[in-house]
């Protein structure tokens, strides 16, 4: 049997829309393998980024459970919430969110510091990750001063910092061309293939949803598949 690293189910969540209520997942339930590349695939709108959120404990679904190495996320208090996406989850979005006043290398560096790392550990852990994504040459540089390309893989190697077992990427090549979100979907396959981490990636791009391992579709608050793909 494979290991289960997440698994979320039945989840439900709804939001306040004029004078109810917008349904946006209706009993959504999908597992995370672990190692494993899985696609969330779904149009614009199709409540994608609500399910990763309730995943990363962003948010909290009004029903349903997500359990996380055979830990219930809804029974964690805010304290261990933090805790969780800190040193547990990486994130990876759209938009890269880099802090602008700080170099690549302090981007990558922040969470490891937060996580109580000293100075020193946390820069060459950052170091290491810089090189491994080809931005070493990179790292004194700021946000302004790097490609989109460049910015998102700052962002890859800042979620990876801690050394999550899980990354969880919603639409994150969004703002890229085309041959730019096909290096960042290979950056990935090549992180699941060689570290053995879990990513999670929510895109509305049929062709990149082909590169995962696993695929599942969100389609009118509910969850179809899993569909396994072959892959060389």
């Amino acid at each position: 049997m494979n290991d289960i690293i997440l698994a979320a189910k039945n989840i439900m969540k709804r939001f306040p829309w004029g004078e109810g209520f917008l349904e946006v997942l209706k009993g959504a339930s999908m597992e995370i393998e672990s190692g494993k590349l899985t696609i969330l695939s779904g149009p614009s709108g199709s409540g994608k980024s609500t399910l990763l959120y309730i995943i990363g404990g962003l948010e909290r679904p009004d029903l349903g459970e997500v359990i996380f190495q055979g830990e219930l996320l809804n029974s964690y208090n805010d304290n261990k919430l933090d805790d969780y996406r800190n040193r547990r989850i990486g994130f990876v979005f759209q938009m890269h969110y880099l802090l602008p006043d700080f170099t690549a290398l302090e981007n990558v560096t922040m969470p490891a510091l937060i996580a109580g790392e000293s100075q020193a550990a946390a820069r060459d852990r950052a170091m290491s990750l810089l090189s491994d994504l080809s931005l070493l040459d990179r790292q004194d540089h700021y946000p302004n001063q790097l490609s989109g390309g460049e910015q998102q893989r700052v962002a890859v190697a800042r979620a990876l910092v801690n050394s999550p077992r899980l990354i969880l990427a919603d639409e994150p090549t969004g703002n890229l061309d085309r041959e730019n979100a096909g290096l960042l979907l290979k950056l990935f396959r090549k992180l699941v293939d060689h570290t053995g981490v879990s990513i999670l990636v929510a895109t509305h791009d049929v062709e990149l949803a082909g590169m995962g391992d696993i695929t599942y579709n969100l389609y009118d608050g509910k969850i179809i598949g899993p569909k396994v793909l072959a892959h060389d």
